[in-house]
């Protein structure tokens, strides 16, 4: 059975995309079928699996908005089990194209119902925004993955999303639920990353992964030569950090099916 993930917050700067590249190539290097999906027309998860998305003729935009075939869109990357369905600035005009569309919120998730290849993994990056594609990608996922930064103000604007969480839970996907939350950034010199995760942690409980993704010079070279970590530089902290969320994840998943 496919399990897909929406990653999400509406605040920029989180480590949304590095999340969502990152989590999908480490899945694909233990050898798990996975599909990454780029919700955002900043096509900044598209760039970093190494496609250049001037040169995508085909992208999650076509498959929105003309009602394109999905299998149609997916490029193939560096890393054998992975696959990923480009953004591309096109995007930007996507949500006002769609108002008049009929189930509106729900055009990706029958998109998806028609993949021919079966992956393990679905993840879905979504844009710093609670729009009509980010709704989109909470009524086609089954569990939302949420990064929150060590950084001042961290948990604001998170009563928003929560607040979206539970409106698409009431009328829209019933089964979505939180899959866990990752804090991101973390630098244990500063007290403040410190404090931060003491608050996520409080607030959260049991939802908070125990991986914490560290702040590390690689992870953010890596987007601009269009590799995961894991490609970039596998000795990394970054890289040992993101494996472990991916080892923590499958784990979880390993127990939730026994």
């Amino acid at each position: 059975m496919t399990k897909i993930i929406t990653v999400a917050n509406q605040k920029g700067g989180v480590g949304k995309t590095t999340t969502s590249v990152n989590l999908a190539a480490g899945l694909a290097v233990s050898e798990v079928n996975t599909l990454l999906i780029d919700m955002d027309p900043q096509a900044n998860a598209t760039i970093g699996c190494g496609i250049e998305y001037q040169s995508a003729d085909q992208t999650i935009y076509n498959v929105l908005v003309d009602s394109l075939d999905i299998n149609e869109h997916i490029y193939s990357t560096e890393i054998p089990f992975l696959e990923v369905v480009p953004s591309s600035p096109q995007l930007v005009g996507a949500e006002i194209e769609m108002v008049s569309m009929i189930s509106r919120e729900s055009i990706l998730k029958k998109a998806i119902k028609h993949l021919e290849k079966e992956y393990k993994y679905i993840i879905i990056d979504c844009p710093p925004s609670l729009g009509l594609l980010t709704i989109n990608s909470l009524t086609a996922a089954q569990s939302v993955l949420i990064p929150i930064q060590c950084e001042y103000y961290a948990m604001e604007g998170l009563g928003q999303l929560l607040n979206t969480i539970r409106l698409v839970q009431r009328n829209l996907n019933r089964d979505l639920q939180i899959e866990g939350v990752l804090i991101t950034m973390y630098d244990s010199r500063i007290r403040l990353s410190r404090e931060v995760t003491e608050q996520v942690r409080s607030h959260f409980k049991e939802k908070v992964y125990k991986t914490i993704i560290r702040r590390n010079v690689r992870l953010g070279e890596s987007p601009s030569f269009g590799k995961p970590i894991i490609l970039y530089d596998a000795s990394s902290a970054g890289a040992q950090d993101y494996m472990n969320l991916v080892g923590e994840i499958l784990h979880n998943d390993d127990q939730t099916t026994r």
